[in-house]
Parts: structure tokens; C-alpha cells; sequence
């Protein structure tokens, strides 16, 4: 992720949806909290907020997001995302 990217803001544990589009302000770097060279982190800042939140029960019924990191890496707390999927959620 670089400086500028847009990207969802999905709670993960309450509500478990996209409620928002999050800018990265700073690109990603070691995690300060762990020695984990694969564990890193992104700052964000809130860029807008959804008129509907999105829920992961429309995401895994919906046939167009079947292949959504989200449902392949539900561990991850960064994942990737296509250009098409990010239009298609902001449609629904």
C-alpha cells in the first residue's frame, strides 16, 4: 500500500462489514509491537464514510466476490483487493 491508496475500513469484529474508505498516510513498516518481520502495519486516516455498510453475509453470498481476499485471508488484517471488486462494493 502506498501513500494516497484508498482502501475499505471493515470492522472485523463488531458488525463485521465495510463501513468506510480509509487513505494510507503512511506506507507500510515493521509492526513496533512485535520482532515478526512479517507482521507490519499502514497508518490511515478516514477518508468516507459508506451511506450503507457492506456486511460479510452479502460479500460471501454475492457470486461477483467469490475469489475477495476477505474470504481467502479472513486472518489477515491488510489484504488485497482488485480494482473491480472496490468499484463493485462501492455500487452495492
Amino acid at each position: 500500500m502506498k501513500t494516497g491508496d484508498l482502501c475499505f475500513r471493515y470492522h472485523s469484529n463488531e458488525g463485521k462489514e465495510i463501513v468506510g474508505i480509509a487513505q494510507v498516510t503512511k506506507e507500510a513498516y515493521q509492526d513496533p509491537t512485535t520482532n515478526d518481520p512479517n507482521r507490519v502495519v499502514v497508518e490511515i486516516i478516514p477518508y468516507k464514510k459508506l451511506d450503507t455498510p457492506v456486511t460479510l453475509e452479502q460479500i460471501k453470498k454475492d457470486p461477483q466476490l467469490q475469489n475477495i481476499s476477505l474470504l481467502k485471508q479472513q486472518r489477515l488484517s491488510v489484504g488485497p483487493i482488485m480494482e473491480s471488486e472496490f468499484k463493485y462494493i462501492l455500487s452495492l
